[in-house]
């Protein structure tokens, strides 16, 4: 239950009840199905670009307004307007890094894979972020990571790896080096946005933290897609009644639910389980392209798909020894012993 700020009530205890453990890995789960509704976006927007037109930046910018306005109604009628706008106040700062950064994620990603091709701009991209988050880690702790979770990420890059570029032509790369950089970035943003939606999960409920900071991600991201259309010289709208209703999929589901159910994950699990949670992502991809467009699995990218799954399944695995301060929301640690 959450206080009128929407901090949380009831959550000192001195030792961890058994309810409390139960919920652990239903965290990774949450994280886990947002990663899956992230895998839509893809097969979304191919099917939106060639019936629309419009290029992939503007989707994201509609993308945006849609999941904003969807979020805006949804507190109107709850009658929670009034309270996001004063929570948005009191947490201002964090708030707003949240919602830039993934506002920089994903434009940023839109820009590596049309520069850079769509299987180096994942690799890079979402590859980066559980590196970053696992040496964040061991400079906040000033401890080298466990072995467990260096192999948890090995093999999670790995599988990484084998699904988006095994049995695949590489996408041609007009501008390869900027679409690096643009990974890069795109990379070092989702990974500092979930690391700073942590602390913001566990004082707000994941309903409020979804609204503010997707209301912050969609005043970045719509005037910037309108920007890189218009110096491109792009169409700004389309006529495709199908593609609106694809884009409203995309704002509604791959970001209001999906950031939603993120940030409901990361009260209960952290931000390097997390990412690794989501490279679901890439696998769905995958699987729906296999089921629904006609694509042949390749050995290479079944192996990957699978271990990718099995470095999600290690992520649920308790520490044998008690946590420290005995709260609910202690870490879970990949691969501990």
């Amino acid at each position: 239950m959450s206080g009128p700020h929407g901090t949380l009530v009831g959550m000192s205890a001195p030792t961890p009840t058994p309810v409390a453990q139960r919920r652990r890995p239903s965290g990774l789960l949450l994280v886990a199905l947002a990663g899956i509704a992230w895998g839509t976006i893809g097969p979304a927007v191919q099917l939106a670009h060639q019936a629309s037109g419009l290029s992939p930046s503007m989707l994201g910018s509609y993308r945006a307004a849609a999941a904003a306005f969807v979020l805006l109604v949804a507190a109107a009628v709850a009658g929670r307007l009034r309270e996001c706008w004063v929570l948005g106040r009191v947490h201002a700062r964090p708030a707003l890094a949240v919602g830039s950064l993934t506002a920089a994620f994903q434009f940023f990603f839109f820009l590596a894979v049309v520069w850079a091709g769509v299987s180096v701009g994942t690799v890079i991209a979402l590859g980066l972020a559980p590196m970053l988050l696992l040496v964040l880690k061991a400079l906040r702790s000033r401890a080298f990571p466990r072995l467990g979770e260096l192999a948890t990420v090995a093999v999670a890059l790995t599988g990484l790896l084998l699904v988006s570029l095994a049995g695949t032509e590489v996408s041609a790369a007009p501008h390869p080096v900027p679409g690096i950089i643009a990974a890069l970035i795109s990379g070092t943003a989702f990974a500092l946005a979930t690391d700073a939606a942590v602390p913001l999960s566990r004082v707000l409920d994941p309903f409020a933290l979804t609204v503010i900071t997707m209301i912050v991600a969609a005043a970045c991201l719509v005037p910037a897609g309108l920007v890189v259309a218009w110096v491109n010289a792009e169409p700004l709208g389309t006529t495709d009644t199908g593609s609106w209703l694809m884009i409203i999929y995309l704002g509604v589901v791959t970001m209001a639910l999906a950031y939603g159910l993120l940030y409901a994950g990361l009260r209960t699990t952290s931000s390097a389980n997390a990412v690794v949670a989501t490279l679901l992502e890439p696998a769905t991809a995958v699987l729906i392209a296999v089921l629904f467009l006609g694509d042949k699995p390749t050995v290479a990218s079944s192996i990957g798909f699978f271990l990718i799954i099995a470095a999600i399944a290690t992520l649920g695995r308790r520490p044998k020894r008690p946590v420290a301060d005995g709260t609910p929301d202690e870490v879970i640690v990949p691969g501990s012993d």
